[in-house]
């Protein structure tokens, strides 16, 4: 439970998740499939994105396309022909698997256009969020389900109002690769208070070692300032220039928190980390897990 004066802000119902990369450090798999739609054991890893969504109490999803992201959309809709040819074979299992996807949520779906960065990718969430708070789930950290991130993170958000993060602790030679937060502590354990952000720091010039992974609860307020927002590092407008500036002025859409996230995360960004999140959740699956830990750690002994 979050301590602190009570206050009242509008319930958040919408998340909006940004699915216009072009996936190119798995090519050449991503050459014709959508990064999103690689499986993770047996999911495509957008699936997990919005079943956290979900499961948090926003069923209004939002995802923002490119070109080639087809099979997302054709995922979360109805299958006709498959749901009929299962139910005529008494396969209740699978159907079952099937329709979940179609079952998750309402979804909406909208074109970026130009890839110009994170920034400009929630800047086209803006007409259908409209004047709400609304959650942004990146796609590359999947949040194991026990680990109730979001939920908390919008418990917070209504809470002190403005705009929520989340935070992980890095290695220092780490914080290059992510956008990173200055803090101050608050009365609640695992939140703190952001007074500053900067993308991908040089190790020598981070604030802290407190990175910033792929979950937001944003306050409206962000839009007009991505609206006004130049390219920033690698040309793109960040999403992180424009957290700076709602931490530097609390008047304009609330102050900056953030949540400190010590669950479990599986990075799929890259290929590497990829292949780990699908060994470290298939390990931990009743129908799976037992029979792959034992070839697991037969394959590991030999190998070594």
């Amino acid at each position: 439970m979050v301590s602190g004066m009570t206050q009242s802000h509008p319930r958040i119902s919408k998340a909006v998740i940004p699915a216009a990369g072009l996936g190119t450090r798995f090519l050449p798999a991503t050459k014709a499939t959508p990064k999103e739609m690689l499986p993770v054991v047996d999911k495509p890893a957008i699936q997990y994105v919005v079943e956290e969504a979900a499961s948090a109490g926003l069923d209004d999803v939002l995802m923002i396309t490119g070109r080639n992201k087809r099979p997302l959309e054709d995922h979360f809709d109805r299958n006709y022909e498959l749901e009929s040819a299962l139910q005529k074979k008494g396969d209740a299992d699978r159907l079952a698997k099937v329709q979940e996807s179609s079952d998750l949520a309402t979804m909406h779906y909208v074109r970026q256009g130009d890839p110009k960065g994170l920034g400009h990718a929630v800047l086209c969430a803006a007409p259908h969020v409209g004047h709400e708070p609304f959650a942004v789930l990146l796609g590359d950290d999947l949040i194991d389900p026990r680990d109730p991130l979001l939920k908390h993170m919008v418990d917070v958000q209504e809470q002190y109002g403005g705009s929520v993060i989340a935070l992980m602790e890095v290695e220092p030679e780490q914080i290059h690769l992510y956008g990173c937060a200055a803090v101050e502590a608050t009365e609640d354990g695992d939140v703190v208070k952001v007074t500053g952000l900067v993308e991908k720091p040089d190790a020598a010039d981070a604030p802290s070692n407190y990175a910033i992974i792929g979950r937001y609860v944003l306050d409206p307020h962000v839009f007009d300032i991505l609206r006004d927002t130049e390219p920033g590092r690698g040309g793109e407008i960040q999403l992180t220039d424009a957290l700076q500036q709602l931490a530097d002025d609390e008047k304009v859409g609330g102050p900056v928190h953030g949540v400190v996230f010590k669950g479990r995360r599986y990075d799929t960004g890259d290929r590497g980390d990829y292949l780990r999140a699908i060994v470290r959740l298939a390990c931990e699956r009743e129908d799976l897990g037992p029979e792959f830990r034992t070839w697991l750690r037969s394959y590991v002994t030999e190998e070594m």
